[in-house]
């Protein structure tokens, strides 16, 4: 066993990169970086190891992987960040644009209020001032916010 892994493990540390990769995309998303920039250090480290650029020793193994792991994070970090944060923003779009209620507290561009709806206690925001006992209408809807007007 231990001949079959010295003799594969520039093989091994390939594969292994190509796994960590697969799990950074598939399973995680490519939500946290830190598995890709070890992947592609494992599959550098394998290739330079196979062609025998650096010795086959757990130790240089290790070293390398850490090195080039280092360097990706530091060289890719800020191009894959700005990569995931130029998601497309699109409005929500639901039930509760166009629904009707009374407001229970005045409502104002600096004065939140709040309204039980479907089991939920929603931010009710306004770009004006609308006083309490009107009846509204919800024009727009963002996580855990109703941002309405007053229904004409």
């Amino acid at each position: 066993m231990g001949t079959w892994l010295s003799d594969n493990f520039a093989t091994l540390l390939v594969v292994l990169g190509i796994v960590l990769l697969a799990i950074e995309v598939i399973v995680l998303g490519f939500a946290v970086f830190i598995l890709f920039f070890i992947g592609l250090a494992c599959i550098v480290t394998g290739m330079l190891i196979g062609v025998g650029a650096i010795p086959d020793t757990l130790t240089f193994a290790f070293g390398s992987v850490a090195v080039f792991s280092a360097a990706f994070t530091f060289a890719l970090w800020k191009p894959f960040k700005n990569m995931q944060n130029k998601g497309i923003s699109k409005e929500v779009k639901g039930d509760f644009i166009g629904h009707s209620f009374v407001l229970d507290n005045n409502v104002s561009p600096t004065q939140f209020s709040t309204h039980r709806m479907s089991g939920v206690n929603w931010k009710v925001k306004s770009k004006q001032s609308i006083d309490a006992g009107t009846m509204v209408e919800v024009v727009k809807i963002e996580v855990g916010e109703l941002t309405v007007v007053p229904k004409s």
